[in-house]
């Protein structure tokens, strides 16, 4: 029996011995014996594999910086063009209002005195200018300076004055003297070529009609 405790003894030694080389496969030091250390490759291949999650961590933290940065110029863009429609909306309706107001001014202006300019005299449209009835150009006739029939000139267009259709009503004229007065289609005519108004009324007749007020 005890013979069979020696020899099993011994089996169980030689188990443990040939178990090492089994364990050493894995990774050993310099003496061959296991050790749980990296080897200079393992580290070099861990540092690289480091520097690659560091860098990729680097330009995702790079791209959400230029992301957020052009969300904004674009929120920034965005409501600079909602001041500027808003700015435009206050201006047309600022604009409307002026219209509305001179037209007003205008309608109690001509409803007044319309006998009155009856009586004024009107000279004859020479025959170049008798078809050049004023019509949509508005925009064209602010700032145009206006003549006489003898080619005098006696002012400059400020404003003028519409129907809901957008016909021209009258023009408000800033009279060379300082004075302003307001002219009814029927008396100008547009010379669209040479940007020139022309009224049959004399320049005596425009000044009393300035002299009129409300």
């Amino acid at each position: 029996m005890k013979f069979n405790a020696i020899a099993v003894s011994g089996i169980a030694v030689c188990a443990l011995l040939a178990g090492v080389p089994a364990l050493a496969q894995g990774r050993v030091d310099a003496n061959g014996m296991p050790t749980d250390h990296s080897t200079p490759s393992e580290q070099a291949d861990t540092a690289n594999l480091n520097n690659t999650v560091s860098n990729t961590n680097v330009s995702a933290d790079q791209q959400k910086s230029t992301a957020d940065s052009q969300y904004q110029q674009q929120q920034q863009a965005y409501q600079n063009q909602l001041q500027q429609s808003q700015q435009a909306q206050q201006d047309y309706q600022a604009r409307s209002e002026t219209y509305a107001d001179q037209n007003a001014q205008y309608q109690s202006l001509r409803a007044r005195y319309a006998a009155e300019r009856a009586a004024y005299h009107r000279g004859v449209w020479p025959s170049r200018w008798a078809r050049w009835e004023i019509d949509q150009y508005t925009a064209a006739l602010i700032g145009q300076k206006v003549q006489i029939i003898n080619g005098e000139r006696v002012g400059t267009v400020r404003e003028v004055a519409r129907t809901r259709t957008g016909r021209v009503e009258a023009l408000l004229v800033d009279l060379d003297g300082g004075k302003v007065v307001w002219i009814d289609r029927a008396d100008i005519r547009y010379d669209r070529a040479d940007g020139v108004v022309m009224t049959n009324l004399d320049n005596h007749d425009l000044h009393l009609m300035a002299d009129q007020r409300l």
